[in-house]
């Protein structure tokens, strides 16, 4: 089976009814919308289900998928022998030719003098341009690993998002629920996107708590349970695209047939947003 996955295939009929009014509409109107298509995907630092990091693998993937730009998760940077001590969100951007930032929620210092920190956290990579970006902190129990929101303002398509990623923690659902209030109150309320491994499901109360505020587009428009992990064995939606309502889901699918690039399944959604700057 093919990995390429076209727009028409991924919205599927919930666009009819616009894509028709814009065919009436005639080539020479430009439509006042612009059609932006993002994923998650937590790749596991390369690593399949097979054990082997493959980060050509992991690449061939997100190019077939025709994305403007993907959040990534569990991605190294010189961070060790498990990964070659690779670069992986410069390979990966340089690869697919598109932007990159990365946040080092881990940043170790090197193995020798004169060699590059070890760090560990995710990336975003982006076909459009990426106006600034930040990474902060969040909140980190005694027991628990550094996390953090990576946040980059893109200019795609003629609109302009603020595009966020996040790995939320994993061990204790007290820490997980003070990283999404943390997302709240760090992330804006407009024409934002964001995406992550939150390491829970759609019921329990730190994802209601984001979802209260960010509309959960598996919801809105998937189709059938959407679950994410484990890639092998798909029992439970962790892996989330979620976005403001003034950007709205219009198709989305998780591709099971990455389920030999990680041990995540990736998330593909297309959102509709108004261009412009507001």
């Amino acid at each position: 089976m093919s990995n390429t996955i076209s727009r028409r295939a991924l919205v599927g009929g919930g666009l009819g009814l616009a894509a028709g009014a814009l065919a009436l509409a005639g080539p020479a109107q430009a439509s006042p919308y612009a059609t932006i298509r993002v994923a998650s995907f937590n790749i596991h630092h390369g690593a399949g289900g097979d054990n082997v990091v493959d980060l050509e693998r992991v690449a061939s993937f997100i190019e077939s998928w025709d994305v403007d730009i993907v959040g990534l998760q569990e991605v190294d940077r010189h961070w060790g022998e498990r990964s070659g001590w690779a670069d992986q969100p410069a390979l990966l951007a340089k690869r697919l030719g598109m932007r990159v930032v990365y946040g080092a929620n881990l940043d170790l210092a090197p193995p020798a003098e004169g060699l590059p920190r070890r760090q560990y956290g995710t990336a975003i990579l982006s076909r459009w341009p990426i106006l600034d970006w930040s990474n902060t902190l969040l909140p980190k129990f005694p027991a628990g690993e550094q996390r953090g929101l990576l946040r980059a303002t893109v200019q795609a398509h003629g609109a302009r998002v603020t595009f966020a990623g996040t790995h939320l923690q994993h061990t204790s659902a007290a820490e997980r629920q003070a990283q999404a209030d943390a997302i709240v109150a760090l992330l804006g309320q407009r024409r934002t996107v964001l995406v992550g491994d939150l390491n829970a499901t759609p019921e329990q109360p730190e994802i209601v708590t984001l979802t209260g505020v960010y509309a959960d587009a598996w919801a809105a428009v998937g189709d059938g349970p959407g679950y994410t992990y484990d890639a092998l064995n798909p029992h439970a939606r962790i892996d989330f695209v979620l976005a403001t309502p003034d950007v709205r889901a219009v198709g989305a699918r998780v591709v099971t047939e990455a389920a030999a690039a990680s041990d995540h399944l990736p998330v593909v959604v297309e959102y509709r947003v108004r261009k412009g700057t507001h």
